[in-house]
């Protein structure tokens, strides 16, 4: 085998087990709530108030962690610690504390289940930012980085994976606790498919050490507002898809309530998602990923306002598919711009932006609960729909504005 050979057959190995790790993160630790919602709301174990706060305890556990990674030099530091795991055992640990935590939502602790769902979080977040900063550094390393996309299409995968099994258990009448058991096996069957390529990195892979990033590449330099443009921005993201992403099901049976095709909708978002995040591995590395991130934005608002303008079949199938197709591609770009951002040194920014977007998360949640204490369902779902769009036009702009004020040309000719 050529080296040239060996080399794309690597990259394809860390291209996949990054999918698996965002599969099982993402796709069951954090959105197989919203599949399962619908049941737990037939068996009466909650009601939309108390969902409310189960998603937000879910987001909130996703922003601390993000918080964590973010923090993380600064906290081996205080430890006092010259040596911290590899990236690759931390992804470990987060996928097996994803599958545990999934599986204890099916015991009848309602009191424990918003620790759970925040524990979930916790360790999704941990899979995703580590996972995107291994990942997109060995492919960098490989001469593959485009390839980088491909492993966004993870949480998509997970969703429609989630969203088809839910399906044949509604029909069949089964009891929401065993759909969580259900989850936690397919968690449990992407962890295995990705442990071998984790467990193979040598014990000095992508390491902290000393409390400091290891920089595998010069950190360019770039100032502090054009950094907050970025985290603020994605931030909107977070918020702007949140509700659609959480209450889909039951925003489509508040809608279609007698319509065959309601446990589609969800797998339609998955489908997006996996979709999306595909093509981007089409677009050029020359196109600034400002531009892409703001296109995106527009691409969800028009999938929010489909579901809006036209709640029938095909209005609320294309919708979700819309609002699902630049969904996690935006989080590939952002992750490849906090790389342009700070170079080898970007881990901590990633973390960053993932909090921002978590904060965005929790909010969301929080902001139905209190319109729900106020109105009625439909009503509610319809004013925090709303100002979802809004908040993913402003992005837009954001994106724009730093598009605009920050031209990387001209930077680069200086």
């Amino acid at each position: 085998m050529s080296p040239a050979q060996a080399a794309q057959r690597q990259a394809l190995r860390v291209a996949l087990t990054g999918l698996a790790c965002l599969a099982v993160a993402m796709g069951m630790g954090r959105f197989a709530f919203t599949p399962v919602l619908p049941m737990m709301l037939h068996d009466g174990l909650l009601d939309l108030r108390q969902a409310s706060a189960l998603a937000s305890s879910n987001y909130l556990g996703y922003l601390l962690g993000a918080l964590a990674c973010a923090l993380q030099p600064w906290l081996w530091r205080r430890l006092g610690c010259a040596w911290a795991p590899s990236y690759a055992s931390l992804i470990r640990a987060g996928l097996l504390g994803t599958v545990v935590l999934t599986l204890a939502m099916a015991l009848p602790w309602p009191a424990a289940w918003v620790w759970l769902r925040w524990g979930a979080g916790l360790a999704s977040a941990l899979v995703f930012v580590f996972t995107s900063g291994w990942c997109l550094s060995q492919l960098s390393r490989l001469d593959r980085s485009p390839w980088g996309a491909a492993i966004y299409a993870g949480p998509g995968a997970g969703i429609m994976v989630s969203g088809l099994a839910v399906s044949p258990m509604v029909a069949l009448g089964w009891p929401s606790p065993w759909a969580w058991q259900v989850m936690a096996a397919l968690a449990l069957l992407g962890t295995a498919l990705a442990w071998p390529m984790l467990a193979a990195q040598p014990a000095q892979a992508e390491r902290i050490a000393g409390g400091q990033e290891r920089p595998t590449e010069p950190a360019p330099v770039h100032g502090a507002t054009e950094q907050a443009l970025t985290a603020i921005g994605y931030g909107l993201a977070g918020f702007g898809y949140i509700i659609s992403a959480t209450f889909l099901p039951v925003i489509a049976r508040q809608v279609l309530p007698e319509s065959i095709w309601l446990d589609l909708f969800w797998p339609a978002f998955g489908a997006g998602v996996f979709a999306g995040a595909l093509l981007s591995t089409r677009l050029g590395q020359q196109r600034d990923r400002r531009a892409l991130l703001a296109g995106g934005f527009l691409i969800q608002t028009l999938g929010l306002s489909l579901g809006q303008i036209s709640p029938s079949v095909a209005g609320l199938l294309m919708g979700s598919f819309l609002l699902g197709l630049p969904f996690t591609a935006m989080s590939f770009f952002a992750m490849q711009e906090a790389r342009r951002l700070r170079g080898g040194t970007a881990a901590s920014f990633m973390g960053l932006l993932t909090a921002t977007y978590g904060l965005g998360q929790v909010l969301g949640p929080l902001l139905v609960a209190e319109l729900l204490r106020h109105t009625d369902a439909a009503r509610g779902f319809e004013l925090a729909l709303g100002t979802a769009g809004l908040a993913l036009l402003g992005g837009a702009l954001l994106f724009g504005l730093a598009l605009k004020s920050y031209p990387i040309a001209r930077r680069q000719a200086n």
